[in-house]
């Protein structure tokens, strides 16, 4: 009788989630058909933050956090209970406190190479010396480049930027930029997190920055084989939407699907969020064609696999514009799924959700999503839901309360929950569902309805617009990831968050750094875990130094318990240091020959991976 009243309580807060209308767009329904893709203008992206300029979180006339804009589902709902969550979360918060960006920023002036600028008139589609477009392009999204957009300043930024509008001009680019000894950096869609496009300083060369994304063309489909031929600079979002045309897909969706490009997916290795289908980008790519600054790298054949020696491609993969240009890549292609369903679990405890996670990767019965949150990404997720009837939300809350704490004996401080998304055909992702369903239950896990999951899953493209938010009150925060094998999960994320909380401390900041995490991506072996960490900067001297060396820390944390120095964000300047112990001294030496043969006067000269 007991079990039947927990169930009853328990689909009526699923029902209940459904009626508050959490349905965001990009997460619809069943539907598994991609919306049309509009590009935005350059006006329509903010030059100091993340994504649209008119989408961000801001406090309303009546004191609440609202999400501005139109781009989104969500886009002018009122969150209510955020505000409170913030303040009684992070220390030394105040909403009251704003600390507006600067409205404009100085800028260094520009170096020109006048003979390589005659030169390569006519080569190219596109060029801007504009210096507000080439600092869009001098910089990714750490915290830190945020931080100096908002506050601070470049010390060298590009001089100049080119859109190319095919593999020939990229390559005539290239050639030229050897002739005339000028440095030349591919730009994809911005969004990297390792300071992989900060220029360098001591660089007295003209820098270009290449912006490949007028090169989006899909050369051609082949259905029989479910391969496709892409141009590098093509949107992760347009090429979902334009292969959805076509009834396929590509399956491969980071957490910057709206903005990042195929080819920076290949320069930095990169994983998606639906890696448990489809697989990461190394999986996902049959060929890649590169321009060099000595020649182009192609090959004659798309095969599933063959053995002729060593497989340069793979050396391009992760290579983050250091040996050449991404112009073309060949992939796999998927047809649509016929459905797509979403899923939230909650546990009582990370400890008990880690045991499901690893069975279910296990009997490998991983969705085409399965993430494991902590307790407070748990609890923040819950905040953000968005204000619609206050009497059902009353009603919601008191019953999810009691369900819980009363029959499940759940401790709201402790629990945690997994977002899962199922792919396919209607009968494979039916008989999914009931086997990771059943494996939950194994361990106490408890559905949380599709709405959750949908919430979870639309969170993660909010992520980084939380960032900026945080950053008008003074709170400075970043992610960071590694993978590491099933028997050192636990202990990397305790030790870690640990490692994270003591080095504030250390430094004596004024108030508690927050750290938290979450299991991503699953493998056989291990899996991805991704840590979140912040602190109240207001009052500390060069927060940015502070930040980057509880980061530091941190990683050497991470590496400690035998996790790696990345999973999927790559390696760029801020990791650079780790390199050669995590590859040895050789490894370097055998990258350092293989750039001096590609690229024997530095042309592509960004500095990352390897010191030259």
């Amino acid at each position: 009788m007991e079990d039947q009243r927990m169930q009853r309580l328990n689909t009526t807060i699923q029902h209940l989630n459904v009626s508050a209308g959490i349905q965001p767009d990009e997460c619809s329904g069943h539907s598994t058909r991609p919306a049309p893709y509009i590009p935005p203008t350059e006006k329509e992206l903010k030059w100091n933050g993340w994504g649209y300029e008119d989408t961000g979180f801001v406090v309303n006339d009546d004191g609440r956090i609202v999400l501005t804009g139109n781009k989104y589902s969500l886009s002018g709902k009122v969150f209510p209970k955020f505000r409170p969550f913030i303040e009684s979360q992070m220390e030394g918060i105040s909403v009251d406190e704003y600390n507006p960006p600067q409205e404009t920023i100085e800028l260094p002036p520009p170096i020109l190479n006048h003979e390589f600028l005659r030169a390569v008139e006519g080569k190219y589609a596109r060029m801007e010396t504009d210096r507000m477009i080439c600092v869009r392009h001098a910089h990714g999204h750490t915290a830190q480049e945020i931080y100096n957009l908002r506050y601070g300043t470049f010390e060298r930024i590009p001089d100049v930027v080119i859109w190319p509008a095919c593999h020939e001009q990229v390559q005539t680019i290239l050639d030229l930029a050897s002739q005339y000894n000028v440095v030349i950096v591919p730009f994809g869609g911005g969004t990297s997190v390792t300071e992989a496009l900060v220029c360098p300083t001591e660089e007295k060369r003209m820098i270009v920055s290449l912006d490949m994304k007028m090169m989006n063309r899909i050369k051609w489909v082949d259905r029989e084989s479910l391969l496709g031929c892409i141009e590098a600079g093509i949107v992760g979002k347009e090429l979902e939407a334009r292969l959805g045309m076509m009834g396929l897909c590509f399956g491969h969706e980071p957490d910057s699907h709206e903005f990042s490009t195929l080819g920076g997916w290949v320069a930095t290795r990169a994983s998606g969020m639906k890696k448990n289908k489809y697989g990461n980008i190394e999986d996902l790519m049959i060929h890649v064609k590169v321009a060099t600054p000595v020649g182009t790298i192609d090959r004659t054949c798309n095969v599933p696999r063959l053995s002729v020696g060593p497989d340069i491609q793979q050396v391009i993969l992760g290579s983050e514009g250091i040996l050449g240009v991404i112009t073309e890549v060949t992939i796999k292609l998927q047809p649509l799924p016929q459905t797509r369903a979403y899923g939230a679990i909650a546990f009582k405890d990370f400890e008990t959700g880690f045991n499901f996670m690893r069975e279910v990767a296990l009997k490998r019965l991983q969705p085409a999503s399965l993430r494991l949150m902590d307790n407070q990404q748990f609890q923040m997720g819950q905040s953000i839901t968005p204000e619609e009837n206050p009497k059902l939300e009353y009603v919601k809350h008191e019953a999810q309360r009691m369900f819980l704490t009363h029959w499940a004996k759940f401790d709201l401080n402790e629990m945690c929950a997994c977002t899962a998304l199922f792919e396919g055909d209607e009968d494979a992702v039916a008989l999914q569902q009931k086997k990771v369903y059943a494996i939950a239950a194994k361990y106490g896990g408890i559905k949380a309805g599709e709405a959750s999951g949908m919430k979870g899953y639309f969170l993660t493209y909010m992520i980084a617009y939380l960032r900026d938010y945080g950053f008008g009150y003074w709170l400075i925060g970043e992610s960071f990831e590694t993978s590491v094998p099933w028997a050192n999960v636990l202990t990397l994320c305790r030790r870690v968050q640990q490692r994270v909380i003591r080095s504030g401390e250390e430094k004596g900041l004024p108030y508690k750094v927050e750290c938290s995490y979450r299991v991503t991506q699953l493998y056989d072996t291990g899996a991805a875990v991704y840590f979140y960490f912040g602190f109240i900067f207001r009052g500390v001297e060069d927060p940015v130094r502070k930040f980057s060396e509880i980061e530091a820390e941190a990683r050497d944390e991470v590496l400690a318990c035998g996790g790696s120095l990345s999973h999927h964000h790559g390696v760029g300047k801020l990791r650079k240091s780790w390199m050669t112990k995590t590859v040895s001294p050789v490894g370097i030496e055998v990258l350092k020959g293989i750039k001096k043969t590609l690229d024997p006067n530095n042309i592509l000269g960004i500095q990352n991976l390897i010191d030259i």
